[in-house]
């Protein structure tokens, strides 16, 4: 198994596992209007010993309240269903937290179980008087500051891209 960044020749891969792992279409989608827009800040994959893309992390830009704080939001995340309970998802998330903290990068929002998340070191986002755009997902709305003083003076609304606001 290797964890690496994202080369052009794992879109296909990539795609298929998106499309696999969410029996839809619209994170496949996403990934490839964010990565063709030039919103990817990171995109990580793991591979088969083959070659083949069995796990994949996408980080994009975020802003609060408009502002630009180096922000990124997690999403998404997919493993294989062959390769689940391995803790791939975990080394996943951990390689890309490391690379955007090397990086410089200040906090990750994500929108995901809270029990899975807390697990990487998030926390509910509305403990820091922060909230995204989508009604009930207060909850599932989690931050994982990279920066000492991320949370320093930070609060209100959190968007994503546009590209998230379209239906699933």
């Amino acid at each position: 198994m290797l964890i690496r960044v994202e080369i052009p020749i794992d879109a296909p891969g990539i795609d298929a596992l998106l499309r696999r792992s969410f029996n839809r279409s619209g994170e496949a989608d996403l990934v490839k209007d964010l990565r063709e827009d030039g919103l990817l800040t990171l995109g990580l994959v793991a591979t088969d010993d083959e070659g083949q893309v069995v796990g994949y992390v996408a980080f994009s830009p975020v802003v609060v309240e408009g502002e630009e704080l180096q922000w990124v939001g997690l999403a998404p995340l997919a493993v294989d269903e062959a390769y689940r309970g391995q803790g791939l998802a975990k080394q996943l998330v951990y390689e890309g937290l490391d690379s955007l903290n090397e990086f410089g990068y200040a906090a990750v929002v994500t929108l995901g179980d809270p029990a899975m998340y807390s697990r990487f070191g998030f926390v509910p986002a509305a403990q820091h008087g922060l909230r995204c755009i989508w009604p009930g997902s207060e909850a599932a709305f989690q931050i994982h500051p990279l920066a000492d003083d991320a949370l320093s003076g930070v609060n209100g609304l959190v968007e994503y891209h546009d590209h998230f606001n379209r239906e699933f």
